[in-house]
């Protein structure tokens, strides 16, 4: 399970686990879901993962300094361990071969994956592709048999707030749960992923629900059931999010075609057109995506665009806001040529871009060699129950934090966690006043304080927005 988002002042915390989103639509209140319910079930599965975690611990409550005679005799202690952890998840059958769809962080790391079809039938299932940036991954049930019942895809640009909906999922291990309400917001960012489009319901969806199908009214799947707010570790109160099917039905198509995603790259970097910004580029209104700088030798340096320029219109549609293009340029097709509009000068100009593909791209390249990296530098803390690593130096630049910032940034948060109302990539800065320097370090003092018989921390934290803040925790 994976939990996300810290909502201000309310210390809700956004869920990121295996559970179910529902929503529907039409123009009258149904008098029963059952026959919509019996149809479809079949077609929904549970899915149960097993993966290996890796932890590395230092039995002493300090760290000896560099070119100790000491530090050899640590390294024995810091030697790592293993153990097996499970997770359950929810999917559905796109394909009587037995395809299946459902959230990367479901089957993220596992080493063995179980399908439950119908509740009864348990089959192996293995990774065809995933897609970390939108949460989607595609599963191949191994078994011979060809008559497993598909489910199809709908139109999610069609689904109205206010449309009736209805999720069946797996929460706390509950297969075959169904759950009903309504569409409650379109194109929700709230920051899980890199193209947030999130459609908002209000059907309850628990732990367990990430990866199910999200229905309307005649069966057509319009969202992927992804993420919930809930304050603490109480579950669903109403708010839900699915990813919409039309962007992840391109992306699921890709997966199955080639094992990964192909998306379109402009190669720019870019940032919030501000009011002040709009008034000095005496903009009609505040829009558009600022472009800070232009990758060399990218699609965007060869039109043409530079820095400075703002992106207004993107292949005939309007960049509204900054995170607006990434979402536009991603779902385009590599090597189409396509106009985009932009501010220079007061001006509006148009230039003609041809599209690179973003997973070539150096950038991209570098990008997921630094998540590699910090992947496998993650350490576990046992008595909070959560991930974290070292922080770097391109967390420090490209957060925009003071230079001689120190910490550790949480890279999970795991089920029964104290910390469960602070957010994933949130930084851990001070411990008891005292300042983090790195994850083993961080690690000694929790044991210390532990050991102690204190049952309250006091954390300095930066969360999401670089809001730097003290919180307390109490420990059972």
């Amino acid at each position: 399970m994976k939990i996300y988002k810290n909502i201000i002042n309310f210390s809700l915390v956004l869920i990121f686990l295996v559970f179910p989103i529902s929503l529907s639509h039409s123009k009258s209140t149904p008098n029963s879901f059952a026959d919509l319910a019996e149809r479809l079930m079949p077609s929904v599965v549970n899915i149960s993962t097993t993966q290996i975690i890796k932890t590395t611990t230092n039995p002493f409550p300090f760290q000896f300094p560099p070119g100790s005679p000491f530090e050899d005799m640590l390294k024995e202690f810091n030697k790592p361990t293993e153990r097996k952890a499970t997770a359950l998840g929810s999917g559905f059958i796109i394909d009587k071969k037995g395809i299946v769809v459902t959230n990367y962080h479901v089957i993220q790391g596992a080493e063995d994956i179980i399908v439950s079809v119908n509740g009864t039938q348990e089959y192996k299932a293995k990774v065809i592709g995933k897609d970390p940036y939108m949460d989607l991954a595609v599963l191949q049930i191994e078994s011979s048999e060809r008559k497993f019942l598909p489910i199809v895809f709908g139109n999610s640009d069609k689904a109205r707030v206010g449309d009736w909906v209805i999720a069946i999922g797996n929460p706390y291990g509950f297969g075959g749960t169904v759950t009903s309400g309504i569409i409650s917001a379109r194109n929700r960012d709230v920051g899980i992923t890199r193209y947030d489009d999130f459609i908002q319901t209000d059907a309850s969806i628990n732990v367990g629900n990430s990866g199910g199908p999200l229905f309307d009214l005649s069966g057509k799947v319009i969202g992927i059931n992804t993420a919930i707010i809930a304050p603490g570790s109480s579950g669903s109160v109403g708010i839900g999010f699915a990813i919409p099917s039309n962007p992840a039905a391109k992306v699921i198509n890709q997966l199955i075609k080639y094992g990964e995603t192909k998306r379109g790259w402009l190669g720019v970097r870019i940032q919030e057109v501000t009011k002040e910004i709009a008034e000095v580029e005496k903009l009609e209104r505040v829009e558009g995506a600022l472009v800070a700088s232009v990758s060399e030798k990218s699609p965007a340096e060869k039109a043409g665009i530079k820095a400075g320029d703002i992106i207004l219109e993107f292949d005939g549609k309007k960049v509204i806001t900054m995170r607006a293009l990434p979402k536009l340029v991603a779902q385009s097709e590599v090597g189409k040529r396509v106009l985009v509009k932009i501010w220079r000068n007061k001006k509006l100009i148009s230039k003609k871009v041809l599209l690179g593909r973003l997973e070539s791209s150096d950038q991209f390249k570098a990008e997921v060699e630094v998540k590699k990296e910090n992947t496998d530098k993650q350490v576990k803390i046992e008595d909070l129950n959560i991930l974290v690593r070292d922080l770097n130096k391109n967390d420090i630049a490209n957060r925009d934090l003071p230079k001689n910032t120190t910490g550790v940034v949480v890279t999970d948060i795991l089920q029964g966690s104290p910390l469960m109302f602070i957010s994933q990539n949130d930084i851990i800065v001070e411990l008891q006043k005292k300042k983090i320097t790195s994850s083993n370090q961080f690690s000694n003092l929790v044991k210390d304080i532990v050991n102690k018989g204190s049952k309250t921390l006091y954390l300095a934290i930066y969360d999401s927005t670089n809001q730097r803040s003290y919180i307390t925790i109490k420990l059972k």
